[in-house]
């Protein structure tokens, strides 16, 4: 029986080469010249250092480019809230969300069974399992997915016949 799976996930290796990407350019730009502006990686957590809120949003943007160059969708992104750090610098946090949690996920099944597509569709931990008989209702619940606006960009693996 043909099935898929619905996966939210972010390629770790490419959003740190994003990131050095980012470290390298606030580097060697000008209006960052004499600024102790810094962006680190560790595990699925992004510190970002700035001298100014200016900066800040500023290194957002850089950020933002790079992740979408590296097929990385800044949706998966989660900005937390700035604080301030050593004299007027300020640090903000950056999650990288990874993986489907209960409630987009107990939505995006109720959806697809409101569409009536002929498919069986499982919460396996934080992904989704779509089951059904023929490959042309697999491809029609993925372009349905694809056409929904959730905040939390998904990918789809697995596709199985």
């Amino acid at each position: 029986m043909p099935s898929f799976d619905v996966v939210s996930e972010v390629d770790l290796a490419e959003a740190k080469n994003a990131v050095d990407n980012v470290s390298r350019e606030i580097s060697t730009r000008y209006d960052f010249k004499g600024s102790k502006s810094t962006i680190e990686i560790e595990g699925g957590v992004i510190t970002i250092f700035a001298d100014d809120d200016m900066k800040l949003r500023q290194m957002h943007e850089i950020l933002q480019g790079n992740m979408q160059k590296r097929g990385i969708e800044p949706g998966s992104l989660d900005y937390q809230k700035e604080e301030p750090a050593a004299g007027q610098s300020v640090r903000q946090r950056v999650l990288l969300k990874e993986g489907i949690d209960k409630e987009l996920a107990k939505s995006l099944v109720k959806q697809i069974k409101a569409e009536k597509f002929k498919v069986q569709v499982a919460i396996q931990g934080d992904e989704l399992r779509v089951t059904g008989k023929k490959r042309d209702d697999l491809q029609a619940v993925i372009a349905f997915l694809k056409g929904l606006k959730n905040d939390q960009p998904m990918q789809y693996k697995n596709f199985r016949d």
